[in-house]
């Protein structure tokens, strides 16, 4: 049972509201919350191999550590939160651009974290050093990504192709490659180890012995 004390004292009924409040209600409320109630909703999302989880369409970096986890994932108008067993992993100021990443450099492993200090003026400055071409080729090559960061290998490969041939072939197969729309490491690659880039630039030139010079005729790039 409980003891008189334990209740509050009885009104005498001449009390006015304020002094009731006062008296009854303020001493037994709770404080006000420091922030006002924002709507959110709940997910799951498992992170991929790429350390992102799919979030409304919209990727999200957690540390690299948990991939393959299954995250919790609190979403609200302005803020993603990732929690991986009631812990948050990852916080993020919500976008809402379709397909596009939100990446903190903490979250790379330390070999990725090499790749994030790089940029398109980076790659492209890189490349000038052998040559006008080989600079164009690799600004190509990054402006036809939707994110230039997935062509940062391309180019890269394209850039040290150096270290096994000379820069002045390496200068005249990227020259060939832009005037054959063949922007890839790959085609690259296969211009040097045949010797196309040694051939005269002269489409002319370049047709076999016999045959008339015409615009359906195709060179060996077009099979490259």
């Amino acid at each position: 049972m409980f003891g008189a004390s334990q209740y509050p004292p009885a009104a005498s009924g001449k009390e006015s509201p304020q002094e009731l409040f006062e008296s009854l209600d303020r001493p037994n409320a709770l404080p006000l919350p420091q922030s006002h109630y924002e709507y959110a909703e709940w997910y799951k999302s498992k992170v991929q191999l790429n350390y992102h989880i799919d979030v409304a369409g919209h990727y999200y970096s957690v540390p690299f550590q948990l991939i393959h986890e299954k995250l919790d994932i609190r979403l609200t108008g302005t803020t993603m939160e990732a929690f991986h067993k009631g812990v948050r992993a990852a916080a993020h100021v919500r976008s809402h651009v379709k397909g596009g990443y939100t990446t903190i450099p903490d979250h790379m492993p330390p070999s990725h974290r090499f790749y994030a200090e790089w940029n398109p003026a980076r790659f492209i400055q890189w490349a000038g050093k052998t040559g006008e071409s080989t600079a164009r080729l690799v600004e190509e090559i990054l402006n036809s990504r939707p994110y230039p960061e997935q062509g940062y290998k391309t180019c890269l490969g394209i850039i040290n192709l150096t270290r096994n041939y000379d820069p002045v072939r390496v200068e005249a197969a990227a020259k060939r490659a832009l005037k054959f729309r063949a922007c890839s490491y790959r085609s690259m690659k296969s211009i040097l180890a045949s010797g196309l880039d040694r051939q005269p630039d002269n489409e002319e030139q370049a047709v076999l012995p016999g045959l008339l010079p015409h615009q359906n005729i195709r060179g060996p790039e077009y099979y490259q």
